[in-house]
């Protein structure tokens, strides 16, 4: 089956790979001309594992290519995938649904009676309703199919999806989106065929139910604080409840990326938009939460190096918003270094994917490519992104290296007995204070 995907940034990329791997002859398409240049030679202008050796046989094998005209994509195929971003409007916390529109209007002149438009934006509940329209004269069609992809496992999340989603008008477009996933429905992903609306929720609605789990664990960390308790057991102990799960019960410096923190305000936004913003209006808090994080995290930091951050120097473990990514849109560890920065002190950060990203969006940090450089006679070391390699390093031989051995780890993921077995001083939000 021949498809198009349109827009080649992170969702696009990943889904176009994976579509043309198993079995469809894939069409990518994007404005940017350098973008487009970049995938064709197998090269993605972001780190995601797997993706690059992926994009690369299928190209070799001609089952995927590339092209910037919107024209050529209408003329390829009748199934055709939206993938373009919906970033939060300026002027509030709504969804800009500017390159989607775009997309839209730029098909339809091209588009045919039979074709199917599919929507994996995420967009605020009606907007398939309302693009439909602009699609009814060439007796087009439009579906919603979200994505439910994690950075750093996407490859993976799209091959193996725990459901695939498919929001439809017709049978005609559900037959065709079934066609479309048969690879992954045979290999036991559950197909959930609905509405578009309800397919449009589906999404919003689990990123603000995992965006709710993380801000409520924080919440008990602060609690934890207060009271002397740790967050760990408490998180652990919740976990083993069935009803709860551990997944997202993790405490620490709190969520980040493209998608959490754009989509909940979105969410909220919308709800107000239709008359029941009050059904939704603990998001509001699940986001001021979240935020406080990195406020508590530069406190706690700042009270280790004596109540001000004048003439210190400060390594900062982390620069991605999670491990397995480069991406630093709203990250809170570089959120976490500049205030840090701000408040007087040198900071160097290291990341094992993410400095290049890092320093463009922040030039006044300073970076080190290896830990042991950016640790060098440094007064507190802040633990802010649990990359694997951070949790193998070895605290003896760091402490040889800092001019005082003292760690926040804002991720509570290292080995806290480890660390003060080896002279550190460690605090971490939620846990009672070691060394």
């Amino acid at each position: 089956m021949r498809l198009t995907v349109i827009g080649t940034g992170y969702v696009g990329a990943v889904h176009a790979a994976c579509m043309a791997e198993t079995g469809h002859e894939v069409l990518g398409v994007d404005v940017d001309e350098e973008r487009v240049t970049a995938l064709a030679a197998g090269h993605p202008p972001f780190h995601e594992p797997g993706l690059s050796a992926m994009l690369q046989r299928t190209v070799a094998s001609d089952a995927l290519r590339f092209t910037t005209s919107l024209d050529e994509a209408a003329r390829f195929a009748d199934t055709h995938f939206v993938c373009v971003g919906t970033p939060q409007r300026p002027d509030s916390g709504a969804a800009d649904l500017r390159h989607v529109e775009a997309v839209v209007d730029g098909l339809a002149p091209g588009l045919h009676d039979g074709a199917l438009v599919v929507g994996k934006s995420t967009v605020p509940v009606g907007t398939a309703d309302r693009l439909a329209a602009r699609l009814s004269a060439s007796g087009a069609e439009i579906a919603w199919n979200p994505e439910f992809l994690r950075e750093g496992s996407a490859v993976q999340d799209t091959l193996r999806p725990e459901r695939i989603v498919a929001g439809v008008g017709s049978a005609r477009a559900e037959a065709r989106l079934r066609a479309v996933y048969a690879p992954l429905v045979a290999a036991g992903a559950p197909f959930i065929a609905t509405d578009t609306v309800t397919a449009e929720l589906v999404k919003v609605a689990s990123n603000s139910f995992l965006a709710t789990k993380i801000s409520f664990i924080n919440a008990m960390a602060e609690i934890c604080d207060v009271v002397g308790a740790d967050v760990l057991t408490l998180a652990e102990a919740m976990g083993s409840d069935s009803r709860i799960g551990p997944a997202f019960l993790a405490p620490g410096l709190g969520f980040g990326g493209s998608c959490l923190p754009k989509d909940i305000r979105a969410f909220a936004a919308r709800a107000e938009e239709i008359g029941r913003g009050e059904s939704v209006a603990f998001l509001r808090e699940v986001d001021e939460i979240n935020t406080r994080q990195r406020r508590r995290t530069v406190d706690l930091a700042e009270r280790f190096v004596g109540g001000s951050f004048e003439d210190r120097d400060v390594a900062v473990l982390g620069a991605a918003f999670k491990p397995g990514s480069d991406d630093v849109r709203d990250s809170p560890a570089l959120a976490v270094a500049e205030t840090v920065r701000l408040r007087g002190a040198r900071v160097r950060v290291h990341d094992p994917e993410a400095i290049d990203n890092a320093r463009a969006v922040y030039p006044e940090l300073q970076y080190a490519l290896d830990v042991t450089k950016a640790c060098e006679q440094a007064d507190v070391v802040l633990h802010l992104t649990e990359w694997p390699q951070y949790r193998e390093l070895d605290p003896a031989a760091l402490a040889t290296v800092v001019r005082s051995p003292a760690m926040v780890d804002a991720r509570n993921t290292l080995d806290s007995r480890a660390w003060q077995s080896a002279g550190w001083r460690l605090n971490a939000p939620g846990r009672p204070r070691l060394g």
